[in-house]
Parts: C-alpha cells; sequence; structure tokens
C-alpha cells in the first residue's frame, strides 16, 4: 500500500462516519455541521481522483452556499425537535423498505464487472498540458449534451414552481402584484401638493423681572 491508500481510507471512514451522524444526530443544526464535514471529505477523495474541479465546486457550491442556507433556516425556523421526533418511527415501514432497496442496488452495482480489479487498475498517465476541467466540459457539450439539457430543463422548472408557490396570494402575507408594478404611472406614485406659504412669526421679548413687579 502507498501512501495515498491510506489517505483514502482515512478520509472514507471519516467520511461514512459523518455520514452516520447526519441522519442519527438529535439536533438539526449538528446534523448541517456534520454534512458539512462530509462534503469536505468528498472532496477530499476528489482530490485524490485528480478531479480538481468537482472537488472546488463541491466545496464552493454546497459548502459555501446550499449548507450556509440550510444552517440559517434551520436556526431561523426554531423547529420542534420533540415534535420531530414523535412521528420518526411512524415512517419506518416505508423508510426500511426503501433503504433495503437501496443497499440492494448499491451491491449489485458494485459487485458488477465495472468494479472488477481489472478494472480497477492505476489511471493511464496523461500529458502535461492535460486539464480535467476542459476535458469534462468536452464530455458534458459533446457526449452527455442532451442529458445536460435535460437536467437544465429540470432545474428551470423547479426555479419556475418555487417562484409560483412564493408568488401566491395568502391572507396573512403581503402579495405585490407584478403586472400592476409595470403598469404604474409617475402620477400613481408622486402627487403634488400646493400649500399656502407661511408668514415668519417673530417671538416677543420678555419684559425685564424688574418692570413686572411693579
Amino acid at each position: 500500500m502507498i501512501f495515498q491508500d491510506y489517505v483514502f481510507y482515512a478520509l472514507a471512514t471519516i467520511l461514512l462516519f459523518a455520514g452516520l451522524r447526519v441522519i442519527t444526530a438529535r439536533n438539526p443544526v449538528h446534523a448541517a455541521l456534520f454534512l458539512v464535514l462530509a462534503f469536505f471529505t468528498a472532496a477530499g477523495i476528489w482530490l485524490l481522483l485528480e478531479a480538481e474541479f468537482l472537488a472546488i465546486a463541491l466545496v464552493l457550491v454546497y459548502v459555501g452556499a446550499v449548507m450556509v442556507l440550510f444552517l440559517f433556516v434551520v436556526m431561523m425556523l426554531d423547529i420542534n425537535l420533540d415534535k420531530l421526533r414523535e412521528g420518526f418511527w411512524n415512517a419506518l415501514p416505508i423508510a426500511l423498505p426503501i433503504g433495503l432497496l437501496m443497499a440492494a442496488e448499491m451491491i449489485m452495482i458494485l459487485s458488477s464487472k465495472h468494479f472488477s480489479p481489472d478494472m480497477m487498475s492505476a489511471p493511464t498517465p496523461r500529458p502535461a498540458g492535460y486539464s480535467n476541467t476542459a476535458e469534462l466540459g468536452r464530455q458534458l457539450y459533446t457526449d452527455y449534451l442532451l442529458p445536460f439539457e435535460l437536467a437544465s430543463v429540470v432545474l428551470l422548472v423547479a426555479i419556475v414552481a418555487a417562484i409560483a408557490l412564493t408568488l401566491r396570494e395568502r391572507k396573512d402575507s403581503k402579495f405585490i402584484d407584478p403586472a400592476a408594478q409595470v403598469r404604474v404611472k409617475r402620477a400613481d406614485r408622486i402627487r403634488i401638493v400646493s400649500m399656502p406659504s407661511e408668514k415668519e412669526i417673530t417671538p416677543e421679548t420678555p419684559e425685564p423681572a424688574a418692570e413686572k413687579k411693579r
């Protein structure tokens, strides 16, 4: 075994521990922090596989944006943990078969010929000017162009659906019609009121105290 193998096994152990703590931690903030640790560890494994672009994208996108959003939402919502734990065992009849099915699928994939020792040989050396980022872009926009465009359409539909859900009219929230904002005129926003000018009133000079006594 070489040094990279020891690093891989160490990162894999940390990743498994962090993933286990994500689903077993009672505090949602702790679960989100363990998920951040899992993302960082996965980025380290991708660096070992010479996929620097994917590792940096994982840290910047998921850790820097998505997980920060999760933490803000979890900490601002003030979730009632006791109420969440009440219905945990009620989901077991559905969660257990789904978990077993996912485990069976992973076993079938890992036991196939693509993960045999012959296929897991050392990667072929690349030339000096090779860029895995450029190779990733070439693969996305040539061989996998149709799946990439389908994924883009799915994300676009999700964005439009999220906007449509937030713009619905509710009795307990303020709603602004974008069409009404576009049709607004200057006269609707500004009204000039003519007011008469006021005369300046000079304050009276107070009398001396001695004259008041007389």
